[in-house]
C-alpha cells in the first residue's frame, strides 16, 4: 500500500496529543465493538447484500480508494447505493441532495446509514477506527489543501466510520462545505479521548434513529 504525498506537502498545522493508554484502548474498543456488531448483525448484513444485488446491477459491495493514516491509500467498503456508472471515467463527484445516481434501495440504506455497515470490516483490518475524521479521496484532499484547509492535520490518526464533523455538520456536497466541516474534524483532534468517542457514538446512534442520512 503506497503512501500518497498530498500536494507534496506532509507538514501539519498542529500535532495531536494522545496518550498511549488512549491509543491502545481505542484500538481494543474498535476491534471488540466491530466483532460484536458484525457477528450480531450478520443475518442483516447478508440480507442487505442480497437486496442490493438484486435491486440493481453491479453487485452488493462498493469499494473506493480513500486516504487514511499517514496518507496511506486503502479501499473503503460499503454496500453499493448508486448505479455502477455513477462516476465512470469522469472527475470524482460528491453526492448531492436528491442525487439521481442513487438507487431507490440506496436511498433507503443511506437514510439509516446502512450502506456504511461494511466499514466495520475496515476497522478490523486496521484501516479505520469507529470514531475519527471521515476519510476523503485524494482529489478532494488536494483541493482542500490548495485552499489552505490543511487536510494533512487529519491524517495523524485513523479515519472513522463516524466523526464529530458528521454529527455537527453532516454530509458535504461541495468543497466549500467540506472546508466548513473541516473545523469540526480538527476540533475532535484537540479533544480526542475515549469519553469524546463515546459521546460521538451515542449521537450517531440518535442520528440513525432519526434517519438523518443522505
Amino acid at each position: 500500500m503506497r503512501v500518497v504525498y498530498l500536494n507534496h506537502e506532509t507538514s501539519v498545522g498542529f500535532k495531536i496529543n494522545i496518550s498511549m493508554y488512549t491509543y491502545f484502548f481505542k484500538r481494543y474498543f474498535d476491534v471488540l465493538v466491530s466483532l460484536i456488531i458484525l457477528v450480531l448483525l450478520s443475518p442483516i448484513l447478508v440480507f442487505l447484500y442480497l437486496i442490493t444485488s438484486v435491486t440493481s446491477k453491479g453487485g452488493g459491495f462498493y469499494f473506493q480508494k480513500r486516504i487514511g493514516l499517514a496518507g496511506k491509500e486503502f479501499y473503503i467498503f460499503k454496500f453499493r447505493s448508486m448505479i455502477v456508472t455513477a462516476e465512470g471515467f469522469n472527475t470524482p463527484q460528491l453526492t448531492e441532495l436528491n442525487d439521481g445516481r442513487i438507487t431507490v434501495w440506496g436511498k433507503f440504506m443511506r437514510k439509516y446509514y446502512l450502506d456504511e455497515l461494511p466499514q466495520f470490516l475496515n476497522v478490523l483490518r486496521g484501516d479505520m477506527s469507529i470514531v475519527g475524521p471521515r476519510p476523503e479521496r485524494e482529489f478532494f484532499i488536494n483541493q482542500i489543501n490548495r485552499r489552505g484547509g490543511n487536510f494533512n492535520d487529519l491524517i495523524q490518526i485513523k479515519p472513522g466510520i463516524t466523526s464529530l464533523g458528521q454529527i455537527r455538520y453532516g454530509y458535504a456536497s461541495s468543497v466549500d462545505q467540506m472546508m466548513s466541516r473541516l473545523k469540526y474534524e480538527k476540533l475532535y483532534l484537540k479533544k480526542i479521548s475515549l469519553y469524546t468517542d463515546v459521546k460521538i457514538i451515542l449521537n450517531t446512534f440518535v442520528s440513525v434513529l432519526k434517519a438523518k442520512g443522505m
